[in-house]
């Protein structure tokens, strides 16, 4: 009798350890699926930074290039500074994002600004979780293009024909000299570019 009960014992035991082993198998698949939608949702966002900040980039260099182009007029300078004059540059955030797997769904670009949403190309895939196999990732970044020098009022800064100087960040002066293309700033001397907070 002691024998059969404890042999009837185990064979109930058997559904319980069924049971849990199938639970744990489905929370294992389960935490898959979050770790793939993860993954995918970090390769969105990693899009879109690198083509919003790509977008901003290609804004600063065509700046830089507005200055060195108006460099004998300091009247245009400021509004440089400021943005004005540069072209939308949101084919090269289509670029970027389609180096990353990603399609840009909306590019704006503003004064010294560009914000850009992206989606995945790749779905978040099969998983025990339905409907993952349709769903792909969206996320958005701004960069941002800060002037990183100030300029002196125009009757200041400049004696004879010298052109304004240029005090930028860290205290770093720049003495522009049109006669040597070499010795002026460059766009990253100009401009920062950065992701908004």
């Amino acid at each position: 009798m002691t024998h059969t009960r404890r042999y009837g014992d185990a064979g109930q035991a058997f559904p319980i350890y069924i049971t849990v082993a199938a639970g744990l198998l489905f929370l294992a698949f389960a935490y898959l699926a979050v770790g793939q939608a993860a993954v995918n949702r970090s390769g969105a966002q990693t899009a879109a930074d690198a083509a919003a900040l790509a977008a901003a980039q290609k804004t600063r260099d065509q700046l830089v290039g507005l200055w060195v182009k108006d460099l004998l007029d300091p009247a245009k300078w400021q509004d440089i500074f400021d943005g004005k004059g540069a072209d939308d540059q949101c084919g090269r955030a289509d670029q970027l994002a389609a180096q990353n797997d990603a399609r840009v769904l909306s590019c704006t670009p503003e004064l010294l600004r560009y914000t850009v949403e992206v989606q995945a190309k790749d779905s978040v895939g099969d998983s025990v979780v339905p409907g993952t196999e349709n769903i792909r990732s969206t996320r958005s970044a701004t960069a941002v293009i800060e002037a990183v020098c100030s300029l002196p009022p125009l009757d200041e800064g400049a004696e004879g024909d010298a052109l304004p100087r240029l005090t930028c960040q860290g205290g770093k002066t720049w003495d522009p000299d049109p006669d040597d293309p070499g010795s002026l700033p460059g766009p990253e001397d100009l401009f920062d570019v950065h992701l908004a907070d």
